[in-house]
């Protein structure tokens, strides 16, 4: 990844015609969730053991994309509209992050029904649950990893659904916020190719086969978006103005007009 950028909901809303590019911008999220038959047995080897690596390369696999959209699955609609709106006016690809996580939930449940449930009790086991689920996560976390890597630059949509001030800190209740905001924070900064001169939704856990609703559990993390650029109304209008052969050429200008202090030097004329 090479440059990360902050946008509040309310800049994109700006743009009277932004909620036009939801269709386009539904179309990437379909294709970035590329549809697998493949059943659970196709990834069991003879040893009765679950490829966990061929799992992450048919479940979740890589997505050519120029930008990394992260966002709260409450803000959907935004990134969605975001994704449309780089696509239709500077040919941007983009990777919407909420298009693994009903993956990883309908992975979860393919395995938990196999591994976890006791056809006897009709009762999920807690620690073979807890286990199986600790997989599952990391397999997602190590795609989410790729793809933030893999993606020139992040988009963070930047709004009080996915961050919170507390104590003059910023905090998330989003493990994948959290987790998505340290990857962007700790890979290497990679310098793009053509720059030839440069220096969970379900609430219930029927323990007890009564289906009773548990307490809501709360965690909240620190983030750090000091390498992050915010992107105004005015930086994405004038963006929004020109006009460009490539979206190579497009991000080269985003670069340029709102660029970052470690990152001005590389950057030249």
């Amino acid at each position: 990844m090479f440059q990360g950028y902050k946008i509040k909901p309310d800049v994109l809303l700006r743009f009277d015609d932004f909620s036009n590019y939801f269709e386009e911008g539904k179309s990437i999220f379909s294709r970035n969730v590329i549809e697998t038959k493949k059943t659970l047995d196709n990834f069991i080897n003879s040893d009765n053991v679950i490829d966990g690596t061929d799992i992450i390369n048919n479940w979740f696999p890589e997505v050519d994309a120029d930008v990394f959209i992260s966002h709260s699955h409450i803000d959907e609609r935004f990134a969605i509209e975001l994704a449309g709106w780089l696509k239709i006016n500077f040919g941007i690809k983009s990777f919407i992050d909420s298009c693994v996580w009903g993956y990883a939930n309908n992975l979860l449940k393919s395995i938990d029904k196999v591994y976890c449930f006791n056809p006897q009790t009709k009762l999920f086991d807690y620690n073979e649950r807890n286990y199986s689920t600790s997989h599952v996560h990391m397999m997602l976390a190590t795609a989410l990893t790729y793809m933030i890597d893999k993606c020139e630059c992040m988009f963070f949509i930047d709004s009080e659904n996915s961050i919170k001030p507390y104590a003059d800190k910023d905090r998330t209740h989003s493990p994948w916020i959290y987790l998505e905001n340290v990857i962007a924070n700790t890979i290497r900064t990679k310098i793009p190719e053509r720059h030839s001169i440069l220096l969970e939704d379900e609430r219930y856990f029927n323990a007890d086969g009564e289906g009773d609703l548990i307490k809501s559990l709360n965690i909240s993390y620190q983030v750090n978006f000091d390498s992050f650029q915010e992107l105004l109304f005015h930086n994405m209008r004038i963006w929004h103005r020109m006009q460009f052969n490539n979206s190579g050429e497009a991000l080269d200008f985003l670069y340029k007009m709102v660029s970052s202090k470690s990152n001005k030097n590389l950057l030249l004329d």
